[in-house]
Parts: structure tokens; C-alpha cells; sequence
């Protein structure tokens, strides 16, 4: 019998343990050991890490449990040092609490937008690297100090479960969440009813969403709910699951995450006196529509678009993860249209201002469609990628945006990404590091941010060798990774036992699972989104050579494998049947193993268990890919392609490159050949030869100095507190400043000498390059000679003041582009001429041998421009100029 109303039945805590509450509603449990083994100890039986959640515990504690909990002093005890720990780490002061009273000029605070947020198994709003990394950034900013506000949706559905049929093909289930028995709490106004966000919609119709609260430390997480009364079926529905649905259906949840994101922001800081943002981080494309709302806000104080557009870039930070064009939301222009303007929502914004911001306006771009990830950029002073060679990447990608400046000049700069290390660091290892420097210094250490007793200057954020792991004997690191290798095993065979049984396996055909994987057996971990380019199953490219390195007599390997395919991808699907029927095959089911429904419960038995963590996608197509930075927080070496964080910390000390053929004129055949093949090889001559190489003591040596190396020189800088740092300083404290400069009258001051430099720009030009002295008329120079550069520059109208005359030199190649490029200013030498052109004069003293040239440019300049690429206008040469085009210097 079905019932006819839902609801949740709340526990009733005795007296004593009332402090209990406060613990389970806020997610710093997630990441801190001592409140979780309180909660274990509660109940030992209902607890289990890989599903831990306080709140569901609570609610299924008998009352005669509670009342003995309620009499045990030492419970009460352990409850109340808890309690009182909790209390002094969301009140007292830490690093950016310090940073300003040491004078720093730091935003008050900082609005952090994303899609998805990986916080705890126990709030599934992630689906892979994108959300785990934002519920990074706010547990680190929480440990810094730094006030950050987030921003989501929350979806019903979450993302979704994965099954495996008997066949193996991905099966998706989509549970119904309730807020309600969630780590949340619903935002009230001060009378008690729920806050309510509500966007037009076109037709008249409107999306009401309520706002929840999730407590990530001392991070307020507001996540925006569409599933309520007010809301007709198909609004009600706008935040049902996460990235499903087509156009319309993800337009509207972008709306909502934007828009709807910064009213809920607006409503929080009124009820609660938390200060406005002054800095707001469009995490990916998909919250842009944040800049417009903000827009709106400032057109009713005088404002018009273009000086309110001008406020909102200045205060914007845009972070974008995708290195393919086709992970970027893009919109039909018509259905944008529709949304917007007096028919629906941001009435007075209008929609002829809007849709230039997303059109893609490069060579190559598509003029119907509207892009978010150029929307973002466009909203934004300040953008930048998540690893060095993605920010190179992404600088390639956007450069159509910029015409005329090299890609290297693109002001896209990047900061590359970390991990939570109190998140995923198993607590074993935790224990041995403490053993050495204690347990406060640890948590300190494993934050990121500054530790108690160290000199000053080593607490200005650059990464800390973790030396004190030094110290630990081999033994004692043999014997850890031993131990965490047996637990993996034995969550391994749990897990896939009850995969079996999903798959329809009776008890009587699965007694082999009990042999499935061996303690002492080489581990590699292989676990993420199944998209093509990860390259799931490169390494069944050839089955015969796997599986004699899965059965190898003296150096066998044995292989864990997750991963989810998108439910629209059946591309992705395919990959994981071949797997999983590759994985089943009873010759090496016992040494290779795939586990349906990959998560954070999952991911944070299997990093730690591994070995070494496996990586081979299509280079340069993983924007940064932090699992493998997950791993070796815990000794585990990486193998790898040198992409995304890999590419700029590799060293043979953490592990293995596995060599590509991205440079090479060949097929995706050929090189998914060639590269398979030097994997195959690397473990076959390299990886496995030194993880059963034993010493005198028999004791691995050499594999146990490169987990202490990849510990020691590799732990402090895949940190996210380092990261969450690189953020504030580079990135959140120039937004602030900027923002603060622009009081509503220097705003449209800017935003009108932008028009006027705009509309002037095409009488801009370079007519005249000269050497005035120096010994280059001949083609050539010696080292260490100046030449001194006469240049003639027609500038339209324009004044000196409003641009800067550069000279851009370094090595030509063959096809005389310049590389390596160094740039030096020229000065003005006069007034106008009888032909309206100004003349610029300065040297030139070329620092190095061989083919080298210059040539002289012309850039937008003013105080308030965060780079001189910022308005994308640049004058060059034609080639006409006269002398000047390249010297070769011996």
C-alpha cells in the first residue's frame, strides 16, 4: 500500500547529546577523523566509512542506545572535546584572517559559483573531477579562513547510480533524494518561511526554488531547490537530475544557477549580516549568467550597460576546465533570446546587449550559437585554466577572441588545481605522519596553511617539504602500504560480491570471489568518467600481453577499474562492456576487477590501496586530473601521460611517463598502438621489475624511496590549500581592488573612453619603422649593440596617453615569427606632423645570437586595464612599413 504523504520523523537527542546535532549538520565531519570516530562509535555496526553519514545514523539510533550514549562519561566526554573543537575552528582566526591583520588588501568576501559540488558520498551533487574539485576548494577554503559563499543546485536525483547487467552494459538508476534526511538545512526569512529565489519565464510563467544550506565547515554552501508548490510540473522539474535533459531543460538550470544564484547569495548575506561579495568565481561556463543578473542589479543605480558591465568584469573570476570545444554549453542564439528582456527574465537588460557576449565572433565559430564558456570570459577580468599546460591550451582555444596577439598573450593565466588532503588521506597514513611531527602540526601540514612554529618566511604559501616523513623507517612504509593494499582488497571483493548478485549471480556460482586480488600483488588503480578521450580500455588494446602481465609468474600485476559513462553515451558504455567482459573472463578475473557505481565512498578506499594509479588519456585533452594527485597523497606512485598537472610536476621519482605520440603525423589507431605498447612495456621492464626487486632486508628499496620521495618533495604541492592560496593572492585580491576602483563614475569614465578607443581604433596604425643608429641596415649586428628605433604611429584621433607603442623582439623562424618574444616601450618624441602621425622613439638591445626580429605594435592603454590584450585591439605593421620587419644578429 503506497502512502499519500511523505515525511521525516527527526530524532529526539537527550540533553547531553545534544551537541551531536551540530556535528552531523556540518560537513567538516567529512574531513576531520576524530568527529567520525565518534560517530562510529555511536554505532560501530551502522557505521561504515564508505557510507558514512551522521544525519541517517542518528535518525536510526534506538532510544535505549541514546540513553546509554547519554550516560557514558567517557562518550561525553570525547563528545564535548568534539564540540569545543568545532567551536574554536569556526570562530578563531586563521591564515587569511592573519593575512589581513598583516595588511594584505583581501576581499571581504567571495561568491564561488558551480554546477556540482563533490563535498561527501553522503550529498551526492557531483559527477566526476569537476564537482570533487569544487568541494575541494570550499573544505580548503574553509581551513584557510578564506569567506567564501557557494553556490549549486539541488538535484533530486543527484547524478546517478551504476548497475551492471549480466552482459555487463551500464544500467543508470536515479534515487529519489530527500532534502530532509540530507546534511541540510532550508534557508528561512526571519518570520520562518521558507526564502524564496523566482526567475520570469517566458509566457508569463515563472520558477520558484527554495534555498538549503549545506555547513562545509565554516563555508556556507546554498544550494537552490526548483522542486517546490509553487512551481507548475515542468518548473518543479528544472533541478531533477544533474546534466540531464536537453537545451531548454539545461538553459533553465543555468538560469537558475546564475541568476537564481545571486539572488540566493543576496538573500543569505541579508539574513544572516554576511558581507556582500566583492569578488564572484563563475566555476566553468555553466553559472555565467551571473554576470547579467549583476548587471541588472547596477542599472537601476545610474548605471547604464556598458559602465555596469565594467563593475561586474572587474569583480568576476571565470576558471574554465574543458580543452575540447565540445564540452562548452552552447545555446541556440533564438532560444537565449527568448528567455531574456521584458518577455522574461533580467527586465531592462537589453537582449541586444546580451547576445554579443556568448557569440562566438572568432574564424570558425558558429554566429547562431550562444557559447557560455566565451559569455564567461567576456564577464571576466581575470580567467584562467587548472594546469600550466591547460592554461596553454586554453589560451590556443580562445585566441580567436583576441585577434591579432599571440596565443602566449591571451590573458587566460592558470592555476593549477589541488586536492583536499584531510579528505583523501587515509587515516593510517595520517597516523604514521603524526607519529612524526604530532597530530596538530599534521592537520596543519595537510590544510596547507601556515604551521605553528615556522619562520615567517616560510609561511607566505609557497609549498613545505613534508621532511619529517624522512624519518619513518622502510619497514614501517612497507608494512602501511601493505595494510592499505589488504583493505582494498577486502572492499574490492565486498563490492563486487554484491555486484554479482545485482547482475543476477546466485551465492553457489561465486566462491571465487574470495580469490579475487592478493595483498602482495603490484596494484594499479584506474578510475574515473568514461568520456572517449580517458582512454578506458587502452590497455586492452592488446589482451594476450595484459594478460601475461596480470599472470606473470614472478611479477604478476593485479588491476582495479571504475568509471561511469555518461547515460547519453553510449560510445562510453560500450567501453565499459568491453571492460567489464575482458574483467570477467575466469582466467584473470581474479587479478583484473571493474566496480560499478565509482564515487567518493569508493574513491577514498581505493586511492590510498593502490600502488600505482594509471593514466593515459589522449594528450592534451585532460585539462588536470586530480586523482592521480589523490593517490599520491598516499604513497602511490603515478604512471601516466604527460598531460594536465602530470606534464609540469613529473619526475621519475613519483613515477613513470608513458611517452606519446600527440607530436607525430599519425592516426588514432596508430597512436592508440604505439602508446598502449610503451605502456605494456614500462610495467613489463620498469614498474613491476622494481616493485618485487627485494633488498637485503626484503624490503623493496627503491620502491619505497620513491614513495617516501612522491610523500616528501610531490605531497605539498598538489594541495588545495596551495591552490585555494594561489587563488586569493593572484586572483580574488587583484578582482577586489579593481572592483573598489570603480566608484559608479570612474566606471562609465571607463566604459566610455572603451567606446571611444573601440570606434577610433580602425584610423590606428603603424606607418613608419626606422633604425636611427646602429649597424642593422646590412642584416646584421653584433651582441650587445643598441639600435635606436624611429617610429611613426597614426592614432585615428586618439591621444599618446590612450595606447603604448611597443616593440615586440626575439629568434625568428624560418617564416620570421617571432618566438620567445621580449617587448620594450617606445616613448613619444614629438607632436603630431603635418599628417596627423606622432612620432615614438627608443632602443633596442638584442640579448642573444643567431636569426633574430622585431617588429613595433600598438595596444589600448589605460590604468584600469587588467593586461594591455584586454580589449583585443592591436596595430601592426604592414608590410610596407619600410625598415625594421627583422635583423639578423651574430
Amino acid at each position: 500500500m503506497k502512502a499519500i504523504r511523505r515525511f521525516t520523523v527527526r530524532p529526539v537527542l537527550p540533553e547531553p547529546l545534544r551537541p551531536l546535532h551540530d556535528l552531523a549538520r556540518n560537513l567538516r565531519w567529512s574531513w576531520h577523523t576524530e568527529t567520525r570516530e565518534l560517530f562510529r562509535a555511536a554505532d560501530p555496526e551502522g557505521w561504515r566509512p564508505a557510507d558514512a553519514d551522521p544525519v541517517r545514523l542518528l535518525g536510526s539510533l534506538s532510544a535505549g542506545r541514546l540513553t546509554e550514549l547519554a550516560g557514558d562519561a567517557e562518550y561525553l566526554g570525547r563528545l564535548a572535546a568534539a564540540s569545543a573543537d568545532l567551536a574554536e575552528y569556526l570562530d578563531g582566526p586563521r591564515w587569511y584572517q592573519e593575512q589581513r591583520a598583516a595588511g594584505a588588501e583581501l576581499p571581504s568576501g567571495i561568491a564561488y559559483f558551480s554546477p556540482e559540488f563533490g563535498v561527501t558520498a553522503a550529498l551526492p551533487q557531483y559527477s566526476g573531477g569537476l564537482g570533487i574539485l569544487a568541494g575541494d576548494h570550499l573544505k580548503a577554503a574553509s581551513d584557510l579562513g578564506v569567506p567564501l559563499i557557494g553556490v549549486g543546485l539541488l538535484y533530486r536525483h543527484g547524478y546517478f547510480r551504476q548497475t551492471l547487467s549480466r552482459e555487463g552494459w551500464q544500467q543508470e538508476h536515479y534515487p529519489v533524494l530527500d532534502p530532509n534526511e540530507l546534511p541540510l538545512d532550508l534557508v528561512r526569512e526571519a518570520d520562518g518561511t521558507p526564502a524564496r529565489v523566482v526567475l520570469a519565464l517566458p509566457g508569463g510563467r515563472s520558477l520558484h526554488a527554495c534555498v538549503w544550506l549545506a555547513r562545509v565547515g565554516r563555508v556556507p554552501l546554498l544550494l537552490l531547490d526548483s522542486d517546490v508548490e509553487e512551481n507548475a510540473p515542468g518548473e518543479r522539474d528544472v533541478t531533477d537530475r544533474l546534466y540531464g535533459g536537453g537545451s531548454d531543460h539545461r538553459l533553465l538550470q543555468e538560469m537558475l544557477l546564475g541568476i537564481g544564484g545571486v539572488r540566493a547569495v543576496r538573500t543569505w548575506c541579508r539574513l544572516t549580516g554576511t558581507p556582500e561579495p566583492e569578488v564572484f568565481h563563475t566555476n566553468e561556463g555553466h553559472a555565467g549568467f551571473l554576470g547579467l543578473e549583476r548587471i541588472r542589479e547596477l542599472i537601476p543605480t545610474g548605471l547604464d550597460f556598458d559602465a555596469a558591465l565594467e563593475v561586474v568584469r572587474a569583480g568576476t573570476v571565470f576558471t574554465t576546465h574543458t580543452p575540447v570545444p565540445a564540452g562548452i554549453d552552447r545555446f541556440d542564439r533564438g532560444l537565449v533570446a527568448r528567455h531574456f528582456g521584458d518577455e522574461g527574465e533580467l527586465s531592462g537588460v537589453p537582449v541586444e546587449k546580451i547576445l554579443p557576449l556568448g557569440t562566438e565572433t572568432y574564424p570558425g565559430g558558429e554566429p547562431e550559437l550562444f557559447n557560455m564558456a566565451v559569455m564567461g570570459l567576456r564577464l571576466a577580468q581575470r580567467a584562467n585554466g587548472v594546469s600550466t599546460l591547460h592554461g596553454a591550451v586554453s589560451r590556443e582555444m580562445f585566441s580567436g577572441l583576441w585577434p591579432g596577439f599571440d596565443p602566449a598573450e591571451v590573458p587566460i593565466t592558470s592555476v593549477t588545481n589541488g586536492v583536499h588532503a584531510p579528505t583523501w588521506v587515509a587515516p593510517e597514513v595520517f597516523r604514521l605522519g603524526a607519529g612524526q611531527v604530532g597530530e596538530g602540526r599534521a592537520h596543519q601540514v595537510l590544510a596547507g596553511g601556515p604551521v605553528d612554529g615556522e619562520p615567517s618566511e616560510q609561511r607566505t604559501g609557497t609549498p613545505r617539504r613534508w621532511d619529517a616523513v624522512t624519518g619513518i623507517g622502510d619497514q614501517q612504509i612497507w608494512d602501511l602500504r601493505r595494510d592499505l593494499r589488504g583493505q582494498l582488497v577486502t572492499e574490492v571483493r565486498r563490492r563486487l560480491y554484491a555486484s554479482w548478485r545485482r547482475r543476477g549471480a546466485g551465492t553457489a556460482e561465486l566462491g571465487w570471489i574470495d580469490g579475487v586480488l592478493d595483498p602482495d600483488i603490484l596494484t594499479i588503480g584506474f578510475a574515473r568518467r568514461v568520456p572517449s578521450y580517458k582512454r578506458l580500455t587502452l590497455m586492452l588494446r592488446d589482451r594476450d600481453r595484459l594478460r601475461e602481465l596480470l599472470l606473470h609468474p614472478t611479477h604478476p600485476i593485479q588491476i582495479v577499474v571504475a568509471g561511469k559513462a555518461h547515460p547519453a553515451d553510449d560510445g562510453g558504455k560500450r567501453l565499459v562492456q568491453e571492460l567489464v567482459r575482458f574483467a570477467d573472463d575466469p582466467r584473470v578475473r581474479h587479478r583484473i576487477v571493474f566496480l560499478p557505481d565509482y564515487g567518493m565512498g569508493m574513491a577514498q578506499k581505493l586511492y590510498p590501496g593502490c600502488d600505482v594509479w594509471l593514466n593515459n588519456p589522449l594528450r592534451p585533452l585532460e585539462a588536470c586530473g586530480t586523482s592521480g594527485m589523490k593517490a599520491a597523497l598516499n604513497g602511490c606512485l603515478n604512471l601516466s601521460v604527460r598531460d594536465g598537472w602530470w606534464d609540469e610536476w613529473f619526475d621519475p621519482d613519483f613515477g613513470w611517463e608513458i611517452p606519446t605520440a600527440d607530436g607525430s603525423a599519425v592516426d588514432e589507431d596508430r597512436r592508440d598502438e604505439l602508446e598502449s605498447n610503451a605502456l605494456y612495456a614500462l610495467i613489463e621492464d620498469r614498474v613491476a621489475p622494481r616493485f618485487y626487486d627485494r633488498g637485503a632486508e626484503g624490503l623493496p628499496d627503491r620502491w619505497i624511496e620513491m614513495v617516501r620521495s612522491t610523500l616528501v618533495n610531490l605531497g605539498p604541492k598538489v594541495l588545495a590549500g596551495r591552490m585555494v592560496r594561489e587563488y586569493v593572492e593572484r586572483l580574488y585580491a587583484p578582482a577586489a581592488q579593481a572592483r573598489r576602483a570603480l566608484e559608479p563614475g570612474v566606471a562609465r569614465d571607463l566604459a566610455a573612453w572603451k567606446a571611444r578607443v573601440r570606434a577610433a581604433w580602425r584610423g590606428v596604425s603603424v606607418d613608419h619603422v626606422e633604425t636611427v643608429t646602429g649597424d642593422a641596415a646590412g642584416g646584421s649586428a653584433e651582441l650587445g649593440a643598441t639600435l635606436a628605433l624611429r617610429v611613426r604611429i597614426a592614432l585615428g584621433g586618439l591621444e599618446p596617453d590612450d595606447v603604448e607603442v611597443q616593440v615586440v623582439a626575439g629568434r625568428v623562424d624560418s617564416g620570421d615569427a617571432i618566438a620567445d618574444a621580449q617587448t620594450f616601450p617606445l616613448k613619444p618624441a614629438g607632436g603630431q606632423d603635418l599628417e596627423d602621425r606622432w612620432l615614438y622613439e627608443g632602443p633596442l638591445t638584442p640579448d642573444r645570437t643567431g636569426p633574430y626580429g622585431y617588429t613595433v605594435r600598438v595596444l589600448p592603454a589605460h590604468r584600469l586595464l587588467a593586461t594591455s590584450a584586454e580589449l583585443g585591439l592591436v596595430a601592426l605593421p604592414t608590410e610596407a612599413t619600410g625598415e625594421g620587419g627583422g635583423v639578423l644578429m651574430r
